[in-house]
């Protein structure tokens, strides 16, 4: 495990002794659970979706709610260092026990789901090589895809100072081609390809699939795919129990955002000025999607591009797939020994790496493989995981906005509570441009767990209140709601 000065030791409940992250180490967590696979889809679903000035204004947008949010849990991290259970303890001190399952359960159904996206990209790539596996969601690609996801659980299983060494040389080896691509998308720029249809007006675009639309669709369609690649720079806070102190998880926090800002607008934003929109979202629809970067490249310097991207698309995928694997361990087992809100043996470590939580490990897994086997059933795989993933985790986001409002109302700070004002009136919005759909579909998910989050609580001395009662009703109402809209076709799968 790499950390920063001195390692600090810590008894943990088991009795062993565990090594504390430094800020570089929870640095290159973020930074690696947030650069996956998006980075390199980015350039062609923006382009399918908004010119060049609407991605732009949607770009604004989103970093203003996601430095709200970075600077939420910055404070929160400061001012409750009680709270140790990470970013979903704050659902439970703002909005109660209910409220604190909730978002930790959105968190850990964001956290595996994601993950789901992370096996349909890998094998697609694959399959451009090797065409047995198709677009990445045939049985071929489900097989591999499942012994993959062992592999990493493996690992992680192994102990957490394996897995998080591995995590920090597969970051720093996937951001060495995206640094690559950006000298080299810094070199190609065009100022009149840049502004040649800034707002998405010209007819020409419509030959190659685009559409003209206003602005403001267009800002909504960029908002929906640049929020999924911001999801995991809350993993420092998730992990604030292991680091050497809570304002190490903070900067790191804030360190991760601005390295990830620099690096997902340049590579965004640069390839408008290199080819025409309308040529990117072509090369998307075309099935490039996962690879619209490399064709970037590719098109611009040469076969050898496209080489530099695709191998990094593939240590980037892996090294981001492994901390996934991580934090829905860690949710859960979270869940379990700090909140209460699910049983104990969720938190149940292994027996020789006291690190590693093999139960929530396992069941993590075994659901993600069961989904994985249901990829060849679903007609887009990757949108589908990924925007799942992106609506569950905005609410585990929001419940941390509502306890910034609260927590700034009691200690009378009015710049807090402008920053928590602005974070969850961001992340309702987010929720909302996303689509009903998947909120409904999400529904079934936290549902379930409500079988869980009920003896948990008891057991725990809790007494269920009316209004718990009333919210989960209302929830299993849209999840039986959302099934049979998707039976009749109303929401497509």
């Amino acid at each position: 495990m790499v950390v920063s000065g001195k390692a600090a030791i810590m008894e943990d409940q088991q009795g062993s002794t565990e090594k504390k992250l430094g800020v570089l180490a929870l640095i290159g967590l973020v930074v690696s659970a947030c650069v996956g696979a998006g980075i390199f889809n980015l350039p062609g679903q923006l382009a399918a979706v908004s010119s060049a000035g609407p991605t732009i204004w949607g770009w604004v947008i989103c970093l203003v709610g996601v430095t709200a949010l970075v600077l939420t849990l910055n404070n929160l991290l400061r001012k409750r260092p009680d709270l140790d259970a990470g970013i979903f303890s704050y659902g439970k001190a703002g909005c109660g026990w209910l409220g604190g399952f909730i978002s930790g359960w959105g968190y850990w159904l964001s956290s595996w789901i994601g993950n789901v996206a992370f096996a349909t990209l890998l094998m697609a790539i694959v399959g451009s090589f090797w065409p047995v596996f198709g677009d990445g969601s045939n049985w071929p690609s489900v097989i591999v895809a499942a012994c993959v996801l062992w592999c990493l659980t493996f690992i992680v299983m192994a102990g957490m100072k394996g897995a998080t060494l591995i995590n920090t040389i597969g970051t720093i080896c996937k951001l060495i081609p995206i640094v690559i691509a950006m000298i080299v998308l810094a070199a190609s720029v065009k100022a009149g390809c840049f502004t040649q249809d800034f707002w998405g007006n010209l007819a020409a675009n419509i030959s190659h699939g685009v559409a003209p639309s206003s602005v403001w669709t267009q800002m909504q369609g960029s908002i929906v795919n640049i929020m999924f690649v911001f999801v995991g720079i809350e993993g420092a806070s998730v992990l604030s129990k292991r680091a050497k102190s809570n304002r190490a998880a903070g900067n790191a926090t804030l360190w991760g955002l601005l390295i990830l800002a620099i690096v997902y607008v340049w590579c965004s934003i640069l390839p408008y000025a290199v080819f025409p929109q309308g040529v990117i979202a072509n090369w998307s629809a075309n099935g490039t999607d996962g690879t619209v970067l490399s064709a970037v490249m590719s098109n611009t310097v040469g076969a050898w591009g496209y080489w530099v991207l695709t191998i990094g698309i593939i240590i980037s995928i892996l090294a981001c797939w492994l901390s996934w694997t991580i934090l829905p361990a860690e949710t859960t087992a979270l869940m379990a020994n700090s909140e209460k809100t699910i049983a104990p043996f969720w938190g149940k470590p292994g027996k020789k790496k006291k690190d590693s939580y093999v139960t929530s490990l396992l069941i993590a897994t075994i659901l993600q493989t069961i989904f994985i086997l249901c990829l060849p059933f679903l007609s887009e795989a990757y949108t589908f995981a990924s925007q799942m993933c992106t609506v569950a985790v905005l609410i585990t986001y929001m419940f941390a906005g509502i306890y910034q409002m609260v927590l700034s109302v009691q200690r009378k700070e009015a710049w807090q509570f402008i920053v928590g004002i602005i974070c969850t009136a961001f992340e309702v919005f987010a929720v909302f441009v996303a689509g009903w759909q998947d909120l409904l579909l999400l529904c079934i998910g936290i549902a379930i767990g409500f079988f869980f989050y009920v003896p948990a609580a008891r057991k725990a001395g809790h007494r269920i209140g009316p209004w718990e009662w009333i919210v989960m009703a209302l929830v299993w109402c849209a999840g039986i709601i959302s099934i049979i809209l998707t039976c009749v076709g109303i929401i497509a799968i």
